[in-house]
């Protein structure tokens, strides 16, 4: 289990892993990478994933920017499986809440939602499903308002 980051035991429910935050310079280059105009906008946030291969919200960033259905589906792919890993490091133990409510999470969680989306989109309904699934059993109130 990580020092930095504890997984919290509720009396009123499973455990909650809240992962760590992001290097501040990777939410500042992220940042500057989505003002970026729109012809320009993919291209500087693949180059975020590139130098920040971990980088859980670049890579949802990525997915929601994707040219096409499969481009966003790889990347949103990725990005949740990189997130299952930094949960895993962080404590998290295949089972317990991760909440939209704390920032740090989201980055994993709308990778999660964006694989969800795009999976049903290309066909792929059984992984649309257990997504969707997840979703609901990592954070009891899925979807929060901004992803209704």
């Amino acid at each position: 289990m990580s020092d930095r980051q504890p997984v919290h035991l509720t009396p009123s429910g499973p455990p909650e892993t809240v992962l760590p935050p992001a290097d501040p310079d990777a939410r500042a280059a992220l940042d500057a990478a989505l003002a970026a105009p729109v012809d320009a906008r993919r291209a500087a946030v693949a180059a975020i994933v590139a130098r920040r291969p971990r980088y859980l919200d670049a890579w949802a960033a990525l997915g929601d920017l994707g040219r096409d259905d499969v481009e966003s589906y790889a990347a949103y792919r990725v990005g949740y499986h990189r997130g299952l890993d930094t949960l895993r490091q962080n404590g998290w133990r295949g089972s317990g809440y991760v909440r939209w409510r704390h920032d740090t999470n989201r980055g994993f969680l709308a990778a999660l939602d964006g694989l969800r989306r795009t999976a049903g989109i290309i066909g792929e309904t059984d992984e649309e499903e257990r997504c969707a699934l997840f979703l609901r059993q990592l954070d009891p109130d899925w979807p929060p308002p901004e992803r209704a």
